[in-house]
């Protein structure tokens, strides 16, 4: 990968950038929906696209493998969740068992991210929006699968410049 220096700071070449123009479909799974976000082409900023309802884990594969293409994603990131001794707890291992049965319905790249707090800051996003209680208390899984894939593009993006110390 070609770098750059600039003033203190190696800067990765966007032209070699990983990210550079690649669409990526972010998934929260539950058990009961499966929420759904893309990025933008340039790989900045996260949407939530749509909830999924939970039927089997071959069939939910078979759509978000389907939604991913149609949705022209290039790299398709799972969040994971952990316990406090940082092991997959009982969902982070249902998601793990979800990626493994997605990778076997789409050659797009699958990568598992950690998803702590995606619900809890989804949930926190709606109060600072002033969505009223009545309208908080639905469901948050596009939403949760919204800050799970902003949060892996803002560590990819910050990843690009690293600080080279003198």
């Amino acid at each position: 990968m070609k770098t750059k220096q600039l003033g203190g700071l190696c800067v990765l070449s966007s032209s070699q950038s990983l990210w550079n123009k690649m669409k990526i479909l972010a998934v929260d799974h539950g058990e009961k929906r499966i929420g759904l976000a893309i990025s933008d082409s340039t790989g900045t900023i996260a949407s939530p696209l749509k909830v999924v309802e939970h039927i089997s884990r071959a069939l939910d594969a078979a759509q978000v493998a389907a939604i991913a293409a149609e949705n022209s994603a290039e790299r398709i990131v799972i969040g994971q969740s952990f316990d406090e001794e940082g092991h997959p707890n009982l969902a982070g291992r249902r998601a793990a068992r979800f990626a493994e049965a997605l990778k076997t319905q789409t050659q797009i790249p699958v990568e598992m991210w950690d998803e702590s707090l995606s619900t809890h800051d989804a949930r926190a996003a709606r109060i600072e929006l002033g969505v009223s209680r009545k309208k908080r208390s639905g469901h948050l899984d596009e939403l949760a699968a919204q800050m799970i894939l902003q949060s892996y593009l803002d560590a990819h993006r910050q990843s690009k410049i690293v600080n080279r110390k003198s």
